[in-house]
């Protein structure tokens, strides 16, 4: 028999480049699929058709795209996701988990580009339908040591990780911001501090946490 939650949940992974957020999204989302929890795994930008030709629009090397063009494709290709994917999912009292979502566009394109902060706030609000994460995991790395893994692994296959070293370190102080700003949404993990499977493993405590108080009376892990 699957497991059930009396309504859904939002989780959100978080982090400049190199922190390892796919692997321990794949790794929660597999988790919790063996728990027979009803999981939906995303991406953002992407997941959905128009989201991912935005995506390949925003992180294709060598495209021209101005700050503005790129704030606002972001939002684009978040609206569709929440529409289309997110909203939809929470409504069936699924755990949603996604890789990057509105905290991302006020760290990168607000403390890394310049685009005032207040107004990415308000075009969040808009575009999610101010429908915020339970929980976001910041994972936090250095900004050399995330950027030496990026090319140690991929070779900075996209546009956003060719940006130069004093932009990355913008948007990680821009993580630790928010962070302090909101301490019970994001739970920030440093990387450097543990393995991969140590991070897991408290990632899996804050979640089935947070799973415990949306079961219903009865109801066990």
């Amino acid at each position: 028999m699957a497991a059930s939650i009396r309504k859904g949940l939002f989780i959100t992974f978080e982090g400049s480049e190199g922190g390892g957020k796919s692997t321990q999204s794949m790794m929660l989302f597999n988790f919790l699929k063996r728990k027979g929890f009803k999981v939906l795994q995303l991406r953002d930008p992407g997941s959905t058709q128009t989201g991912e030709s935005i995506r390949k629009m925003l992180l294709t090397p060598g495209r021209e795209v101005s700050a503005s063009s790129e704030f606002l494709l972001y939002l684009a290709a978040r609206a569709q996701l929440v529409d289309e994917k997110i909203l939809p999912a929470l409504k069936e009292k699924t755990i949603v988990i996604c890789d990057r979502f509105a905290d991302a566009t006020v760290c990168y394109q607000g403390h890394g580009l310049g685009i005032d902060i207040a107004m990415i706030d308000r075009m969040n609000r808009f575009v999610t339908r101010s429908i915020a994460p339970d929980i976001t995991f910041f994972l936090d790395a250095s900004v050399k040591k995330g950027l030496r893994r990026c090319r140690n692994v991929k070779g900075f296959s996209d546009r956003i990780e060719r940006r130069s070293y004093d932009f990355h370190l913008r948007v990680r102080n821009g993580y630790l911001t928010l962070a302090k700003k909101h301490p019970r949404r994001i739970k920030r993990i440093s990387i450097e501090d543990s393995g991969k499977e140590q991070t897991q493993d408290t990632i899996r405590g804050y979640v089935l946490d947070a799973i415990k108080r949306h079961q219903g009376p009865g109801k066990g892990r």
